[in-house]
Parts: C-alpha cells; sequence; structure tokens
C-alpha cells in the first residue's frame, strides 16, 4: 500500500528534476539504511554486510537498474503521467513471469500463457492507436523485472542487497549533484528547510515499504503476498483518474481491460495449480 502512496509523495516535489531527487533518494537512502541495519544487528554488523566475493559488481548493476527504475517513476509521477506508472506495475508481474520462463525455464501453464499474450496484445493496442511508445510503463515494468532476475540469482537479504546498491551508486549520486551545483543550478538550497526535509525523506520512502514488506512476507501466506503486489498499481491508477484528474480514454480502457484480464487468468491458473497439488491422489 506504501508503494501505491508514493505519487503524494513525490508530486510535492514537482518543482525539482528528476536527476536531483534520484541523487538525493540514493543518499539518503544510505543514511537511513545504515540507521536501521545498525539498529537490527548491533553486533557482528560488519559481519554481516560483508558480501561474497563477485557480488558486487552484480549488485553495482542491480543497483543501476533500480536507481533507473526510481528515475522513470519520478519522471512520469511529475509530468504528470501517473497512470502510465500504474500500468507499468500492472505489467510487470507478467514480465517477471516471461524472464523467470527464459532466465529459469520455469513452466506456465496454458492460461498463464493466455493472460500473458492478453496483456501483451493490450500494450500493442495502445501502442497502435495512441501512436506513441509506452516507454513509461515498458521501461518501468522490464527495469524491475530485470531486476528481479538479478536478486533472484543473489544470496543477499533484501536490507543488505539495497544497502549496497545505494552505496555503490552513491558516489554518482553525489558527483552529479556537484555537477547541477555548478552548471544546471540546484532546486536545494540549505536555507529551504522544508524542502530538505522532503528531499531527507526520500529515504524514508524507499526503506519503510520494504521493512513494512519484509515484515509481511514472514507472517503473511504467498497467496495474500501475491495478491497483494497487485494493491500498489491499483492505488496507483485511482489517484491517476480521480485526485489527479489524468485522461482516462476509451483506448486506456481496452488497455486495462486486457492487462486486468491477463492478469485473473494468469492468477486463477496459479491458484487452480495450487490447489491440484495440495489435494491428495
Amino acid at each position: 500500500m506504501a508503494w501505491g502512496l508514493a505519487p503524494i509523495y513525490f508530486k510535492l516535489l514537482a518543482h525539482v528534476g528528476a536527476d536531483e531527487i534520484i541523487a538525493h533518494r540514493v543518499l539518503w537512502s544510505v543514511v537511513f539504511l545504515v540507521l536501521v541495519l545498525v539498529l537490527r544487528h548491533r553486533r557482528g554488523l560488519l559481519e554481516h554486510l560483508r558480501p561474497a566475493p563477485g557480488v558486487l559488481w552484480v549488485l553495482l548493476i542491480s543497483g543501476s537498474l533500480i536507481v533507473v527504475n526510481w528515475l522513470i517513476f519520478i519522471y512520469a509521477v511529475n509530468s504528470e503521467r501517473v497512470l502510465s506508472t500504474s500500468l507499468g506495475y500492472f505489467i510487470n508481474p507478467l514480465v517477471t513471469v516471461l524472464f523467470g520462463l527464459l532466465f529459469f525455464r520455469e513452466r506456465l501453464a496454458p492460461l498463464q500463457l493466455a493472460g500473458v499474450g492478453i496483456a501483451a496484445l493490450g500494450t500493442l493496442y495502445m501502442t497502435i492507436r495512441v501512436g506513441e511508445f509506452p516507454w513509461i510503463a515498458l521501461g518501468l515494468a522490464l527495469s524491475f523485472a530485470l531486476y528481479s532476475v538479478i536478486r533472484k540469482r543473489l544470496d543477499v537479504g533484501p536490507m543488505v542487497g539495497l544497502f549496497w546498491e545505494t552505496v555503490l551508486m552513491a558516489p554518482l549520486a553525489l558527483a552529479w549533484l556537484f555537477w547541477l551545483g555548478f552548471n544546471a543550478g540546484l532546486a536545494f538550497e540549505p536555507a529551504q528547510f522544508s524542502l530538505a526535509l522532503l528531499l531527507a525523506g526520500t529515504g524514508l520512502v524507499t526503506v519503510v515499504p520494504l521493512l513494512l514488506f519484509a515484515a509481511g512476507v514472514r507472517r503473511l501466506p504467498l497467496s495474500t503476498i501475491g495478491i497483494m503486489q497487485y494493491l500498489a498499481p491499483t492505488i496507483t491508477f485511482f489517484l491517476a483518474v480521480f485526485v489527479y484528474s489524468e485522461p482516462f480514454t476509451f483506448d486506456h480502457g481496452v488497455t486495462f481491460a486486457c492487462i486486468w484480464l491477463g492478469l485473473f487468468l494468469f492468477s486463477w491458473a496459479g491458484w487452480v495449480r495450487v490447489r491440484r497439488a495440495r489435494i491428495p491422489v
């Protein structure tokens, strides 16, 4: 739910460039992650954070992907294209499934393949009718799906993984802020206390949902977690249409209907498969 409400927060920073927001988000995420990790692992923190040989290079790639994902999201929110972010995160589970099929040779039921196909047709329909490639939606879906594939291969916890990803991105973020300060100019100035708080809060917006999700995964059944992954884009959808009054045309309706039908078929087939597996032969 917290991820679905994120556009409300970033709308408060609409006058700040997406690149400047991202740089602050990376740096402040490092600060808050350090605080959380110190509180959770007071003893043996350095040992807990020590990565396995070769892992840092992989985390550098995954860190780059998550920063690209954040950048597209914030650009879309502050360009009044929140609806595109909703579409992207509805598509994301299906793209992740396709990557699972390609990279992990996971098998899909025919109904699940049909669901993915219908969702793809909906995206193609929007591209043809609107005459514009849905780069925001697909950029969000592809970057996060690739991120998920990489993280699935790593034996690194979500909190420690995000810590190293943001630490590795921090020098670039800091260098970018210096460059903006000396060339294009920064929206942030030390005297602007409210803006400073909002930019620092981007770290909390990153870390708190992850903490809540990690806690929920331990306590909730996987079926509930699976359904809840659609909660964030649903909230974002309602925000875009009913709060921010973004246009929702017939073509949008057709596209979203295809995505929702595809997700329903995919989820239904998965539920049937799990149910059959539980029935004793």
